[in-house]
């Protein structure tokens, strides 16, 4: 370190004895020194001021994300033209005016404008069709006929002569990698500048029927409907609460016209949001044929299944599960279904049609299906023809006879209209006592004699 700070010292004193004051200062209390230099300029090097707009034009540079450097160049040399023709007046809005309103039509530029997405040519040349690049290629070819001779002599004429690739203009400059796609940036541009111009209007929302700004307004994008962003904000929040996040659509009636999730974002806080986002991730996956979820009540994750299979596998919990019936995979084995669930098979069974019931038999089994199905046609039959016992609920079928049941099971006496037990010693005191809830359905309209003859009847 010493050794090189006494070299620093003896070149500051020997750049000192080299130049005077002026040129060379050695500064007094830190170790450094200041240095100013004069150039010597060769004997014919001139100084030129500019004198804008007496004698000079403005110095100025074209860029563009669009147009080419050839056509860019094209409209560099008209503005040196016009300078020429209106050289000593200001030139800056008459350039201005041609650039914004003329310079279409001046490099012939139509509708449809073709951009190559993502080439690699420069500035991404139109393509043939194009009229620009007609222009640009126009008596690069040989021509057979006269008449397409003549063609080309009146396009020289009528459209201008862009530049080729090596007399590009120096004024022209791209902005943007001639690799990049350039389709986003024009889309993002144009949001932007049709933004720009909403948010200047005034508009009258439809609901709070208060005229305000652009700027404090919600458009629905397919429809066009305007709100204000107050309206909107309520009722974005009570709709995503209430979980409604399908629902975020134009309040004008029968329209169906959705929000985008960005003008949700703008309008509700962060919390409001991200459970939007998660509902309607939710519910998109929810309409998607391939995606099951987890059946572990602890896991629930979304689970995409692989078309033709019927196994799932949890990404999150490494769970195997069969994705018709949610049961453990249980590989070609037909699923297993619960006793109450196999009743309730008959009516979808014989409501589907001939490729559901062939799907339905293959996976709970055909012998699985015919059993459904009887049993289902047995418990009809019982619940139309029959009674269960109210003591052992054995079906019981009253073929004829009295209203008094014995039970074939338990051998308990019953009433086949009210269900009620019957006593063994004296079962039929339950149809003479007065208060039985099946007296009046047995005797109205019979008189005390007929009754008393009935018991007789009976008894014998």
């Amino acid at each position: 370190m010493s050794e090189d700070k006494e070299a620093q010292e003896d070149e500051l004193l020997a750049l000192a004895s080299i130049y005077d004051e002026e040129e060379f200062r050695q500064a007094e209390s830190a170790q450094g020194g200041e240095i100013q230099l004069c150039l010597e300029l060769p004997p014919d090097f001139k100084v030129v001021v500019k004198d804008y707009p007496s004698t000079s034009s403005p110095i100025f540079t074209l860029s563009s994300k669009w147009v080419t450097r050839a056509q860019m160049s094209s409209l560099c040399r008209r503005l040196d033209e016009l300078w020429e023709e209106n050289q000593g007046c200001v030139i800056l809005f008459m350039w201005i005016q041609f650039l914004k309103e003329e310079a279409l039509d001046f490099l012939c530029i139509q509708s449809p404008l073709e951009v190559i997405r993502g080439g690699s040519k420069a500035g991404c040349e139109r393509r043939k069709t194009d009229p620009a690049a007609t222009a640009l290629t126009s008596g690069s070819h040989s021509e057979n006929t006269e008449e397409k001779k003549s063609e080309n002599v009146k396009k020289e004429k009528s459209e201008p002569r862009l530049s080729s690739p090596s007399q590009l203009d120096p004024r022209a400059v791209l902005l943007m990698d001639p690799r990049a796609d350039l389709l986003p940036q024009l889309l993002d541009f144009d949001e932007a500048q049709r933004q720009r111009v909403f948010d200047s209007k005034v508009f009258c929302c439809g609901i709070c029927f208060v005229e305000k700004l652009g700027s404090s307004c919600l458009c629905f994008k397919e429809c066009q409907h305007v709100y204000c962003k107050a309206c909107m904000t309520e009722y974005f929040q009570i709709q995503i609460r209430d979980g409604n996040v399908q629902c975020l659509n134009c309040p004008e009636p029968k329209c169906t016209s959705l929000a985008t999730p960005l003008q949700v974002k703008q309008l509700v806080d962060e919390e409001l949001f991200a459970r939007y986002d998660r509902l309607l991730l939710q519910s998109s996956l929810d309409l998607m044929a391939d995606v099951v979820y987890c059946p572990r009540q602890s896991c629930g994750t979304a689970v995409m299944v692989e078309p033709d299979t019927t196994m799932g596998i949890c990404s999150a919990c490494q769970y195997a599960f069969c994705t018709l019936c949610k049961l453990g995979y249980h590989g070609l084995s037909n699923c297993k279904i619960p006793a109450d669930e196999l009743r309730n098979l008959r009516d979808e069974y014989l409501s589907a049609t001939s490729e559901g019931k062939k799907f339905m038999e293959q996976r709970f089994g055909k012998r699985v299906i015919q059993k459904a199905v009887e049993e289902s046609f047995s418990r009809d039959w019982l619940n139309e023809n029959c009674k269960c016992c109210p003591r052992c609920g054995t079906n019981i079928q009253k073929v004829d006879g009295c209203n008094k049941m014995t039970c074939t099971s338990c051998r308990q006496y019953f009433c086949w209209l009210c269900l009620g037990l019957l006593s063994r010693v004296n079962p039929y005191s339950h149809f003479n006592n007065p208060h039985s809830p099946c007296y009046n359905q047995l005797f109205q309209g019979v008189d005390l004699d007929e009754e008393d003859a009935f018991w007789s009847d009976e008894e014998d």
